[in-house]
């Protein structure tokens, strides 16, 4: 019994001895205020024995301070042995905190339990949009001065572009021919005083980076609008050019893309072009400018040819004679360069000759004079007992032809070929060859007729040709209509 009461004795006082040197902290784990550590301030490192400050003061200098900040809904501060306890609500927890933070660094205070609740939003809170909204009016308000500099600064940078456009005008008039051309520069230095009025406005304002945006930006804009519209842009950048190298002027007769006709005028889009046929045809300036162009006008002197066959019995030397003196005496052919004929083909019935000859194509119409040209030298021909053969043919009868022999007589005897001579030598001694018959209505430039035509269908404005205008015309009244032939054995 007495070891058992010794036993019983020691483990009450290693119980006893234990429970009071566990320290403070692991005696307090179990408390409610373990769970709020958050709320509560760190211990001071010094407590005074004599406060200066008494709990009431404190109170009183913290709930002051909460009430004039206005950020705390029903604050109240309770202070008890310099302990401060912070109850209320407030909409965040920056504010919270700098709550604890102010009653820690009071005087006096030694702890601070922060038991304020950080009050959720409402679904419906209109209060920060409201407040958006008054701060962009104050701001629109502030600037509205700087708002009335900027456009001034613009209003007036618009006046100097257009000022400058009209300067750049009449200083390029007298050096650049290309009017096109005059008129993209002038607009790109008014353009050009615009930017730089923008940019002004823009640094004033304190938009360094947006001025420098724009004004770089510009080179990329120009390029993306270009690859957006890379057929318009490459049409305009074609009649630039068409502008300034002139391959041709309104009413020359060309050809381009398979199209002839008389040019009609020069936009910035398009070479309006009116056919021999009477229709006007708009080619792309692109096109233009990439494909061959045979102007028929800038030369004045255009050859033409074609081709006649005689036969293998007559003389070639004299057919080319014959045909030479035809267009000698033609007088809508010219005399330099002088008209050749020239054999080009020994044919399966026809010695084939190619005359050549030369017209003033601004006067006459190439395809009237060709015309009348070819009727004459085929009257010649036959005046002069040159044959003009098809091509023989071989007729076979399968079944036989009948033949009767009949006796020819005296005058029947006579060769064929003398027969033909003898009839194509038997013409009047003198009369009248229309050079033009009615039929091939004068040999004159279809050149007038056309644009008459070209005014009646579509009139053309003439601010937005790029072309200068040609010579008039030719009148009707210039070409001769007739010439004479003499002798049987002569032509024209």
């Amino acid at each position: 019994m007495e070891l058992i009461r010794t036993t019983l004795r020691i483990l009450v006082i290693w119980a006893v001895s234990a429970w009071c040197v566990l320290p403070a902290t692991l005696r307090a784990q179990g408390s409610p205020t373990a769970a709020n550590e958050d709320q509560l301030s760190l211990a001071p490192a010094r407590v005074g024995v004599n406060p200066v400050a008494s709990d009431e003061q404190i109170q009183q200098r913290l709930q002051r301070v909460l009430a004039a900040t206005d950020w705390f809904s029903e604050p109240e501060v309770v202070v008890e042995a310099g302990v401060v306890f912070l109850r209320g609500q407030v909409d965040s927890a920056e504010r919270k905190k700098w709550a604890g933070d102010l009653a820690r660094n009071t005087e006096e205070v030694v702890a601070v339990a922060n038991e304020m609740v950080v009050a959720e939003p409402e679904i419906w809170d209109l209060g920060p949009g409201w407040a958006g909204l008054r701060s962009l009016w104050r701001d629109f308000v502030r600037s509205i001065p700087l708002l009335l500099f900027g456009l001034l600064i613009l209003g007036l940078s618009a006046v100097m572009g257009v000022l400058s456009v009209r300067v750049a005008r009449k200083t390029l008039k007298t050096r650049v021919q290309a009017r096109l051309l005059r008129e993209v520069a002038a607009v790109a230095c008014g353009v050009l005083v615009f930017l730089v009025g923008t940019y002004v406005v823009l640094r004033v304002s304190g938009l360094t980076q947006l001025a420098l945006t724009v004004v770089g930006g510009t080179g990329l804009l120009g390029l993306a609008v270009g690859i957006a519209f890379r057929d318009i842009t490459e049409n305009f950048l074609a009649s630039i050019f068409l502008s300034m190298q002139r391959p041709f002027e309104t009413g020359d007769l060309i050809e381009v893309t398979g199209v002839t006709g008389f040019v009609q005028q020069l936009n910035v889009r398009v070479t309006v072009v009116m056919t021999l046929d009477g229709n006007l045809v708009q080619i792309p300036n692109s096109s233009v400018y990439k494909n061959n162009i045979t102007n028929f006008t800038t030369n004045p002197s255009r050859r033409g040819d074609f081709v006649v066959g005689i036969g293998y019995d007559d003389s070639i030397n004299e057919a080319q004679e014959i045909a030479r003196r035809v267009l000698a005496e033609h007088p809508a052919v010219l005399k330099d360069p002088e008209p050749l004929v020239l054999v080009e083909n020994l044919g399966k019935a026809t010695v084939d000759l190619r005359v050549f000859f030369w017209l003033n194509g601004r006067e006459h119409s190439f395809a009237k004079v060709r015309s009348s040209v070819i009727r004459l030298v085929k009257r010649a021909f036959q005046q002069n007992g040159i044959e003009m053969p098809d091509e023989a043919r071989e007729v076979v009868f399968p079944q036989g032809l009948p033949v009767t022999m009949v006796e020819a007589s005296t005058d029947e005897k006579k060769p064929a070929g003398a027969e033909r001579r003898a009839g194509a030598g038997s013409v009047k001694g003198e009369e009248t060859v229309e050079v033009a018959t009615k039929a091939e209505a004068g040999l004159y430039s279809e050149a007038g007729e056309i644009e008459e035509q070209a005014r009646q269908a579509q009139p053309i404005q003439e601010g937005e040709n790029l072309l200068p205008a040609g010579p008039p015309p030719a009148s009707k009244a210039v070409n001769p209509t007739s010439v004479s032939v003499k002798g049987a054995g002569d032509v024209l």
